[in-house]
């Protein structure tokens, strides 16, 4: 079982089902927009440990990851295809639209998650697959079961599993967990809760629909803007750190100083227009933010 609401009259329902691709269906529950900014990150501990690894155990901790997070996309969707039904930016996904059974979902959430923990397992040893399972069961059980339909400060606690490819990385290439992983977490685990509080700004109303208490709904529009502000000012001297520590050089310094004074800028753009489309733009400068930042870790590291 799981919850369901009425639908609200201003969502028009739920649109007809449409046919696409099983195949395309299949892969849409694995959000691959979403992983590919994951697997932006892993790449960046790889080279800052011991250095660049074997291609093969790249390729291996690419893939391993990518089906890890896939794996969680798949069975979150699972999980949530009752609430997603009643949002516009989801309800046209395959299980809310009906175009994959909910059976079919589990299964192949359940068969992505492993093959990627085997792949992890076979290219760095127990410890990235233990991660990797770690992962999944935080954003599963404790995220999206557990947190997600009761606090708003989900977004917090479910930032580990979303900033956790560095560590897998940094485990499969040194066989620990090094200080470059721990610091490339910490980058994108400070990064996630402006950049999801954006998206619920705009969705404010959709999120109410489907029964999950978001920041505004709770504490205001304002309140959650000057949150964001606040992670994003937090977030500039943690990008600096691989800087300040001598792993990397002043391209990286300069896009991250640059970058993160855009990314505030941004908030203060949306605090001052109080409206969606400051918001939107928030969460778009977000994106190129990440994805920037950490092309420059890869363009400084290849470039020694």
């Amino acid at each position: 079982m799981y919850w369901r609401a009425p639908a609200p009259s201003w969502l028009g329902g739920v649109p007809r089902v449409r046919d696409r691709s099983v195949l395309l269906d299949y892969v849409a529950l694995t959000r691959p927009r979403i992983l590919l900014l994951v697997l932006l990150t892993a790449p960046p501990a790889l080279a800052l440990g011991s250095g660049w690894p074997d291609p093969i155990t790249v390729a291996g901790v690419l893939l391993g990851t990518a089906l890890v997070g896939g794996g969680c996309g798949a069975l979150n969707a699972w999980y949530e295809r009752g609430r997603d039904a009643y949002m516009i930016r989801t309800r046209d996904r395959p299980l809310p639209a009906g175009r994959l059974s909910p059976t079919r979902a589990l299964a192949f959430g359940l068969a992505v998650s492993a093959a990627g923990l085997l792949a992890l397992f076979a290219v760095g040893g127990p410890l990235p697959a233990l991660i990797g399972a770690l992962a999944l069961a935080h954003y599963i059980i404790v995220y999206t079961a557990w947190l997600k339909p009761r606090t708003p400060q989900a977004v917090v606690v479910g930032g580990i599993s979303g900033a956790i490819a560095p560590l897998i990385a940094d485990a499969a290439s040194d066989g620990r967990i090094g200080i470059w992983g721990v610091a490339l977490f910490a980058i994108v685990f400070v990064w996630q809760p402006p950049h999801f509080w954006a998206i619920a700004l705009y969705r404010s109303r959709e999120y109410a629909a489907a029964g999950f208490p978001t920041l505004p709904a709770v504490s205001g529009d304002r309140a959650t803007r000057r949150q964001m502000l606040g992670w994003a000012l937090a977030l500039i001297p943690v990008t600096l750190i691989p800087w300040l520590a001598g792993a990397l050089g002043s391209l990286y310094a300069g896009v991250a100083l640059v970058g993160g004074a855009a990314f505030v800028a941004s908030i203060l753009h949306a605090m001052r227009r109080a409206n969606d489309a400051g918001d939107r733009r928030v969460f778009v400068v977000s994106i190129a933010y990440l994805a920037i930042l950490f092309t420059a870790i890869l363009v400084e590291t290849l470039r020694t």
